[in-house]
């Protein structure tokens, strides 16, 4: 598929121009109309014989145009007559793939996590600007505004393209996977809009981390994210009915779940456990396979789920980890001390305003039968939530909870 090719060429492509000027803004422009060009030309005339050569000749060619047409023309040109080859002077086109790379100076510590995610999806996702402010439900003129201020904030560090140094290169790869993860979250639970989730954003997050695991086959939390990753989106195809409304875990059709998903993250996941220091998304993608492997919701394996989250919460507490924590200590010990668990994240400001706090609240509180408190709970998280389905679910939730 076309669409598909580009995306993976679209990293290597870039890379190519990065290395050879430096540019990391202009490049990437010229890189974007190329990848247009191709879109356009190749379902009709067919894939070229190097697609790889023609994106780059293609994205010269652009650069050129680009560079002879600014104010400084004439100095411009001159520095072009050395730097510039001839359309078929592709000499460093090579199986270097910088993809990693690219990821890194994407995820630059310097940038916002909104502006990361947006970068990445734009020059090593292949996305269009539209694209990516449609995933979000932002304007495109926004999104293009967060683009650009990003790869002027960039250009303002100096930093060059290659890996980081050594001893930077692991800290740096931890915000390359958090990014990779923050976009995963967003296509699989959407934080508004009227979808519950965009197969568009989850696709292109297991995609680059594909990217990243062939590079770093050997890195135990590249292996964990993309096995949980495969094993969270195996649900996908029952996790909304034929409307779009938000069907909750233990409610979902199993037998609708990706299999052939499910095996490949758990075999990622246990290659990986057997071999690896443990992480985080290791851990996470654990939890993620105990609820995959169960036949049935009342068969999940809760106990075994608690004590990952409790190994979880020492290696990397959070607010979140806490919350699903708490479900899984009502699970085993029952709601009350879930409730007990929920009470120390309400002075958190990283969560108390959050709506998934009063929804995981409401049910437990629904779990131990105070039935008004719960309504009262789901109507305040379904306040709160700028997700459509997950309204309509809580509210739904509140109303049965009213006839009872």
């Amino acid at each position: 598929m076309v669409e598909e090719l580009l995306r993976e060429l679209a990293p290597q492509v870039l890379g190519v121009l990065i290395r050879r000027y430096g540019r990391f803004d202009s490049c990437e422009d010229a890189v974007q109309e190329a990848l247009l060009a191709a879109a356009v030309q190749w379902p009709g005339e067919g894939v070229p014989d190097s697609p790889k050569a023609w994106l780059i000749t293609v994205a010269v060619r652009r650069l050129t145009d680009q560079w002879r047409s600014e104010e400084a023309r004439a100095r411009r040109e001159q520095t072009l007559a050395v730097m510039t080859p001839t359309d078929t002077d592709i000499s460093d086109i090579s199986g270097q793939d910088d993809t990693l790379t690219l990821l890194f100076l994407c995820c630059h510590p310097a940038l916002s996590a909104p502006s990361q995610i947006a970068l990445t999806l734009r020059a090593v996702g292949g996305l269009t600007t539209a694209q990516i402010a449609h995933a979000f439900f932002v304007p495109e003129a926004t999104m293009a505004q967060r683009i650009s201020r990003a790869k002027q904030r960039i250009k303002a560090t100096g930093s060059e393209f290659r890996l980081p140094p050594e001893g930077e290169r692991e800290e740096r790869l931890r915000v390359v996977l958090h990014v990779l993860y923050l976009i995963f979250n967003e296509g699989y639970t959407a934080t508004s809009g009227p979808d519950l989730a965009s197969a568009e954003l989850t696709g292109e997050a297991i995609r680059l981390t594909r990217a990243v695991h062939r590079l770093l086959p050997e890195d135990g939390e590249v292996t964990g994210l993309l096995a949980l990753m495969l094993l969270t989106d195996a649900r996908r195809p029952a996790r909304t009915t034929a409307d779009g409304g938000l069907i909750p875990l233990a409610d979902q059709d199993r037998g609708r779940w990706d299999r052939a998903a499910i095996e490949a993250g758990v075999e990622l996941l246990t290659s990986t456990l057997s071999r690896s220091p443990l992480g985080p998304y290791q851990l996470q993608a654990a939890v993620a396979a105990v609820h995959d492997e169960a036949p049935r919701a009342e068969d999940t394996d809760w106990p075994q789920i608690l004590g990952l989250y409790e190994l979880l919460a020492r290696l990397s507490p959070g607010p979140m980890v806490t919350l699903n924590q708490a479900i899984a200590v009502a699970m085993v010990h029952g709601p009350a001390a879930g409730l007990a668990l929920l009470e120390s994240l309400d002075g958190d400001t990283r969560v108390n305003g959050h709506h998934r706090l009063e929804a995981v609240r409401a049910h437990l509180l629904e779990m131990s039968g105070d039935l008004p408190a719960a309504r009262a709970r789901y109507r305040e998280a379904a306040r709160r939530t700028t997700s459509l389905p997950e309204r309509r679910y809580l509210q739904e939730r509140a109303a049965r909870l009213a006839d009872r």
